[in-house]
């Protein structure tokens, strides 16, 4: 691997535990909302248990997951997503008819109120457009280029031409499809607020409790398809991705058991079964901490994550220096560390300044910063 062949084995094997770190809580934090969601607004209903909801929800990832590998997760995902997405204009489309309004409109009304405005100039606001723009590009490079889960359904096409057209045409459509994502938050405020409904406490739940209270059975059943949807598309290829990196990065299991395939293969069932557990218990533990909404848990999450992974591959590919690998970790944890109490303290320390996503830069330039410290002088 790179980080194996630049840096030496404490840095692969420290690349390798933050991506499992990552992906592990990314992937708890996507189902623990799903799972919340259909838990407060379903399974209460029918007096079903929590834990047994997302026991229910992880069964089913594991058997196809398992059985099928990554071709199945391609094809199930490219159905999954497209449920999701009529699921998005299917629900657009009925506030509109409750509304009594065209597309047309709805896009004008939508401009003309404050839910368009997307850019705060404000520098000590955390959503300063400023700050957004480089922290949303970093946060797409490490949460997509240095991510086993997001790069395999590349690593399946046939050469690195398709690959790259792949990637492309995903850029491309994810454009049109945040938008589409974006205005549906727009159209939910503005039918609240025409009808007088009281907003919920957490705005995870304000898509649910429009559906099943006031746009119908059929709304509420085209939700559930959507929620699904959006949770398995992301569950089953995470869960996939965990299986791997363990396996190979971490247990080394293509090495110990290359002469054996049938034993590699139950070795790898019983991997995949630990990160099963480990993602249920971590959903779990979330029910029982949680106070925000998960989007902004997610992200804030992944900045302290993902920033030793940025800082280790830019200090690799844009510097040629040579660094004492046994330090590594030591760098991996620190930064990350450092980076709390600066986000915690940043009001007090910078009159005022809101530390947001950026989080993850300043993580990153911390790792860059270890890095050179512990660069070998006279490699």
């Amino acid at each position: 691997t790179y980080l194996n062949q630049r840096f030496g084995n404490m840095a692969y094997k420290t690349g390798a535990l933050f991506f499992l770190l990552s992906r592990i809580v990314g992937a708890s934090f996507r189902m623990f909302l799903v799972v919340s969601v259909l838990q407060a607004f379903v399974m209460d209903y029918f007096g079903v248990p929590f834990w047994v909801t997302v026991l229910s929800f992880l069964v089913i990832i594991q058997l196809y997951t398992m059985k099928g590998g990554i071709k199945t997760i391609i094809w199930t995902d490219t159905l999954q997503t497209t449920f999701m997405l009529l699921a998005v204009v299917v629900s657009i489309g009925m506030i509109m008819q409750q509304m009594g309004t065209t597309f047309t409109e709805m896009i004008a009304t939508v401009c003309e109120s404050d839910l368009s405005n997307m850019i705060v100039t404000d520098v000590d606001s955390k959503e300063n457009v400023i700050k957004l723009f480089f922290s949303g590009m970093f946060i797409t490079i490490v949460m997509t280029g240095l991510d086993q889960d997001m790069m395999q359904k590349n690593l399946s096409c046939r050469n690195i031409g398709d690959a790259q057209k792949n990637m492309v045409s995903l850029s491309l459509i994810l454009v049109p499809v945040n938008l589409l994502f974006l205005f549906l938050g727009a159209v939910l405020y503005l039918y609240a607020a025409q009808k007088g409904i009281v907003l919920p406490d957490s705005s995870d739940h304000l898509f649910p409790m429009i559906s099943f209270e006031h746009l119908g059975v059929t709304a509420g059943v085209v939700f559930i398809i959507g929620l699904v949807s959006a949770a398995y598309s992301s569950a089953d290829s995470a869960l996939t991705a965990l299986t791997t990196s363990f396996s190979i990065d971490i247990l080394g299991l293509d090495k110990k058991y290359a002469h054996d395939e049938n034993l590699l293969k139950k070795k790898r069932y019983w991997v995949h079964l630990l990160m099963s557990a480990i993602i249920i218990f971590a959903i779990i533990s979330f029910r029982i901490i949680n106070n925000q909404a998960v989007i902004a848990q997610l992200f804030t999450f992944a900045g302290f994550t993902y920033g030793p992974l940025l800082g280790l591959y830019a200090f690799g590919m844009f510097t040629k220096f040579k660094v004492y690998d046994r330090f590594i970790p030591i760098v991996a944890i620190a930064a990350p560390v450092i980076s709390y109490f600066f986000s915690h303290y940043s009001e007090q320390l910078f009159n005022g300044y809101q530390v947001g996503f950026e989080l993850l830069i300043i993580n990153g330039a911390l790792t860059f910063l270890g890095l050179f410290m512990i660069r070998k002088l006279n490699p």
